[in-house]
């Protein structure tokens, strides 16, 4: 494997599987696809080099798509790594907990916060990412909007971060699997 290469990651800038890129692959130029299946798909096209894709989570279990396009695509799984995921609530600057009506975020970290949203009468809203969604609220000025994510897309997006470790479960963490064609 030659150093510098893409690694796929689902997701935008400031997603948990973007960190992650940093983290475990420093070598490696991060690129982000908004679906598993186009991030995979980019992998077994040799547009990337490997990706680097979450496969399993300590509260909601295996990840069903990711899983299956890896499968069908005949991708090899060469390393994997467990890690920390600390589901961040934010807003916009000037927002308070008692103004949100609603919150984004990708549906694998919804559901890995399912009660502490229900606990703070929330909706949820399904976006295709936790950065993502971070994105949306900033560029929204909503105060009745919240996403959540991870720190640094709070930084990266200019939000306000109102109640840290949203997560259900304290020890919460996804596998990571590094693929190859």
């Amino acid at each position: 494997m030659s150093e510098g290469g893409k690694v796929a990651f689902q997701g935008a800038h400031g997603s948990f599987s973007y960190e992650a890129c940093l983290a475990l692959r420093p070598w490696n130029q991060p690129q982000g696809y908004e679906s598993f299946a186009r991030a995979i798909a980019a992998v077994a096209s040799g547009e990337c080099e490997c990706g680097l894709i979450p496969v399993e989570n300590s509260i909601v279990g295996l990840l069903p798509d990711p899983n299956r396009l890896i499968a069908e695509h005949g991708l090899k799984v060469v390393a994997e790594a467990w890690r920390p995921m600390r589901q961040m609530l934010m807003a916009i600057p000037g927002a308070k907990l008692a103004d949100l009506k609603t919150v984004e975020s990708h549906p694998v970290a919804l559901s890995q916060c399912r009660n502490n949203i229900a606990a703070l009468g929330l909706k949820a809203l399904e976006a295709y990412d936790t950065a993502g969604a971070a994105e949306v609220v900033a560029e929204a000025g909503d105060i009745t909007r919240a996403a959540i994510g991870p720190a640094v897309a709070a930084e990266i997006y200019n939000l306000k971060i109102l109640r840290p470790d949203m997560q259900d479960a304290a020890d919460n963490r996804t596998r990571f699997v590094v693929v190859e064609r």
